[in-house]
């Protein structure tokens, strides 16, 4: 049974950082691809960030460029994302996700959700 659990949410003011995690089971990091994703109410899923062992690629969307990075653990089975700089625009709840043996850069490619965690940056 394949398992994501996301953490690391938070208050925080803007310009602040903070540091997500995304802990997987059940699943081989070799064919899947792991990403992040945030949802704001009355709005649809988006991609933030994603990151795919299996052709060696990480993407960001023009909105996080330059400010988020991702990144993983494979002895950990573990997925991080570290948000710099943080924007009033980013408060989301944050989800993980597992998109098997895809790119992970479409919304309707992920078959695995973890649940979310919040992040609310302050202006």
């Amino acid at each position: 049974e394949v398992q994501l659990q996301a953490f690391g949410g938070g208050l925080v003011q803007t310009g602040g950082s903070l540091r997500l995690s995304c802990a997987a089971s059940g699943l081989t990091f070799d064919d899947y691809a792991i990403g992040w994703l945030r949802q704001v109410p009355g709005k649809e899923r988006e991609v933030v960030s994603c990151i795919s062992r299996s052709d060696n690629t990480k993407y960001y969307a023009d909105s996080v460029k330059g400010r988020f990075t991702i990144s993983d653990d494979n002895a950990k089975n573990q997925v991080y994302l570290q948000m710099n700089n943080l924007k009033p625009d980013d408060t989301a709840v944050y989800y993980c996700a597992a998109a098997d043996g895809y790119s992970g850069l479409v919304l309707n490619q992920y078959d695995y959700w973890g649940q979310g965690t919040q992040v609310t940056v302050s202006s």
